[in-house]
Parts: C-alpha cells; sequence; structure tokens
C-alpha cells in the first residue's frame, strides 16, 4: 500500500519526468506507468522490461514488442537453468 500511496503523491507533485515521456505517449494514459510499478517493487532490470514490453505492445510496435518480452523471458529461463546447473556443481 505504501508504494500506492507514494505514486499518488508523486503525480500530486506534478513529477516532471513522469509528465515528459520521449518517443511517444504509449505510457501516459495509465493510472500507474510501468517505471512507477517498476521502481517501487525494485523489479530487476530482465523482468522490468518483460513487464515494459507487456504493456506498451499494443500502442508503440506491436508483435515485435511482444517478441522482445519473449527474448526477456527466455533470458530468464536460460540464466536461471545455467545458475541451477552450476548450483549442482555441473559446470556450464
Amino acid at each position: 500500500m505504501q508504494g500506492y500511496v507514494l505514486t499518488i503523491n508523486l503525480k500530486k507533485n506534478n513529477m516532471k519526468a513522469l509528465k515528459n515521456q520521449v518517443g511517444g505517449e504509449h505510457y501516459k494514459d495509465y493510472a500507474i506507468q510501468p517505471i512507477e510499478f517498476i521502481y517501487f517493487n525494485n523489479i530487476p532490470f530482465l523482468e522490468a522490461n518483460v513487464i515494459k514490453y507487456i504493456v506498451r505492445w499494443k500502442e508503440k510496435n506491436g508483435v515485435q514488442d511482444l517478441e522482445k518480452a519473449k527474448h526477456y523471458i527466455d533470458l530468464l529461463i536460460d540464466l536461471n537453468e545455467t545458475k541451477q546447473s552450476i548450483s549442482r556443481g555441473e559446470g556450464v
């Protein structure tokens, strides 16, 4: 709940960076922009990119953004499998 309250406070304080979007307006109409959700939930880079591309795909680059999201999901799967393999002592 604290993140939600903070998001509302940021909008009330007219945070300029959230009002100015470079490269389009595909996030401006959301009640909570992806960057707000990502920032306040400490979401790591790869997961954040999945969120970003999934949210904007209809308004910006269509299926290409879905492919980008899929690519980041594939990276997460590969990195997780590699990490588990190393943890089991199997090497890379």
